[in-house]
């Protein structure tokens, strides 16, 4: 089963430019080399568990909806 990422990186892409953050400051929160949260930003890879589970709390949002697959923040 293959899932779109797109809706997922559209979300993550809004929720950090709200926060007027910029990528390098979102890779810097996340231990990770810019490129990677790049990659997660343009839907080019899957997120880890653990990565969703900082997103959500950072960004006070549910999974689902961070994932797409509900349109309630909470």
């Amino acid at each position: 089963m293959e899932y779109n990422l797109n809706l997922f990186a559209e979300r993550l892409r809004a929720l950090r430019k709200g926060r007027k953050l910029k990528q390098k400051e979102m890779a810097e929160l996340l231990h990770c080399a810019e490129r990677n949260y790049q990659r997660l930003e343009y839907g080019k890879t899957n997120v880890t568990a653990t990565t969703l589970m900082f997103l959500c709390d950072y960004f006070n949002v549910s999974a689902d909806y961070l994932l797409g697959r509900s349109d309630h923040k909470e």
